[in-house]
């Protein structure tokens, strides 16, 4: 079949459309103006973010590729979604559309190779569908399209879901890019941590077009405040229904794309304010919480967590650091030693006592440990929940902050996900640290050891 020149990216929709007697609303025009760029490679990095009901995949999982390989008749594309059967969902409608213009378009699908999420083309391109965090091994590609990477809610709010999906993306995904590749990533947002939270961090310099249901300031459409996206499909009246039904969560993170911690949410994380350098404090502690497991493969242990708390003569208060590792018993020992020394003498060194004696041996030996620092020690008291409440007041009244730092993250998401998260060390650090900087203190017990048992 003779190549025909490709058509713009604009004409191509709207003739790719035609039989449905449909055409790009204002939304869809933008969209295709960015993945125009991204054909040209004006833009190699792009965030496509729009409520549910928009038609963004239609158009960036389906035309756009369809379009694509004609455009670039020898390159690949690995397109993934939530799970295989949404993904050749969208294999399917895009292998269809090729097929009804594959005069147009200037290829066929290959007979010998037309798999509904695998097939060639006969001008030498490729198309691979997958679900995430499935098997890509072995593939390139000059065009991933990553459309809907997340479920549900239930698998937003998992905290070991949204690590498996992000390590999937580094490791598997970004490695079979070819140089020069492009990404597009579509979706709706769903947490504040998940893949296009995580994306917005990175280095890589992403082009983002959010288009939320109802407008914000500076909308990328120039919308007035509050208009609706689409409005011929879904009108204000509509969507002010739909606001009432699923909520401020969902409606805040699916419809305007700007998750938000849940209200029922026990610390309020935005409320947390960054300082770049440490203020001067009346009093800094370091409070620990001890595991002493180290990590293998296929195991998720505790971690062992000492954060170093400040109060500033304004009653405000400050983290200044936190020490985060897993390891063993001797490695725990060493970098609470290590970690003494460091923040100097001034520093009290907080450590939960387990029950029994041998909590009680393992105090009293790093007490000799830390000859010549304030050790204070007590047994875990009350629930965690309760623990943390206190903290979690001070953070609701604005009265927290932390100084900028590469922990940041990992302590941010513990506090928003608990108690709900996989973890809590940190919390109880937290909780301990800012116990021993409020409570008032009562004279410390002396323990009646053997000398065999030091």
């Amino acid at each position: 079949m003779p190549t025909k020149r490709t058509p713009k990216l604009s004409v191509w929709a709207a003739a790719a459309l035609r039989p449905e007697r449909l055409r790009p609303a204002r939304h869809h025009t933008l969209l295709l103006s960015h993945l125009t760029a991204v054909g040209s490679g004006a833009i190699d990095r792009l965030m496509v973010l729009m409520p549910p009901g928009s038609a963004k995949s239609t158009y960036a999982s389906v035309i756009f590729p369809a379009w694509w390989l004609a455009r670039h008749p020898r390159h690949s594309i690995i397109a993934a979604s939530h799970t295989t059967d949404l993904a050749e969902h969208f294999a399917r409608r895009l292998r269809t559309l090729a097929t009804d213009h594959a005069e147009r378009l200037g290829y066929e699908i290959t007979p010998s190779r037309r798999a509904v999420g695998d097939w060639t083309t006969t001008q030498g391109g490729s198309y691979f569908a997958a679900g995430v965090r499935g098997p890509i091994t072995g593939r390139r590609a000059d065009l991933v399209l990553i459309d809907d990477p997340v479920k549900s809610h239930a698998e937003a709010d998992s905290a070991t879901l949204r690590d498996h999906l992000w390590d999937w993306y580094r490791g598997d995904l970004l490695t079979r890019l070819r140089p020069r590749g492009r990404i597009v990533l579509i979706m709706t947002r769903w947490h504040q941590d998940d893949l296009g939270g995580r994306v917005l961090e990175s280095p890589d310099g992403w082009t983002v077009l959010k288009l939320p249901a109802l407008a914000e300031a500076d909308d990328a459409l120039a919308r007035p405040l509050g208009a609706p996206l689409w409005p011929e499909w879904e009108d204000a009246e509509a969507l002010a229904r739909k606001r009432a039904a699923v909520g401020p969560r969902v409606w805040s993170a699916l419809y305007q794309q700007d998750p938000r911690p849940d209200i029922g949410a026990m610390f309020r994380t935005q409320r947390i304010e960054t300082t770049e350098q440490a203020p001067a404090t009346d009093r800094l502690v370091r409070a620990w919480d001890l595991a002493a497991t180290a990590a293998t493969e296929g195991r998720d242990p505790d971690w062992t967590v000492g954060i170093k708390l400040g109060r500033d003569p304004n009653g405000r208060f400050t983290v200044h650091d936190v020490v985060r590792f897993r390891g063993n018993p001797h490695e725990v020992e060493q970098a609470i030693r290590n970690t003494a020394q460091a923040d100097g003498r001034t520093v009290p060194v907080g450590i939960p006592q387990d029950p029994g004696q041998a909590g009680k041996q393992q105090v009293a030996w790093l007490t000799t440990l830390l000859a010549g620092h304030r050790v204070l020690s007590s047994p875990e008291t009350g629930s965690k929940l309760v623990r943390a409440g206190a903290v979690a007041g001070q953070i609701e009244a604005g009265n927290f902050s932390v100084v900028r730092a590469g922990w940041n993250r990992a302590l941010l998401d513990e506090l928003r996900d608990f108690p709900m998260g996989r973890k809590d060390d940190q919390v109880d650090a937290l909780s301990r640290a800012f116990a021993m900087l409020t409570e008032v203190p009562t004279p410390s017990r002396r323990i009646d050891l053997s000398f065999i048992a030091r």
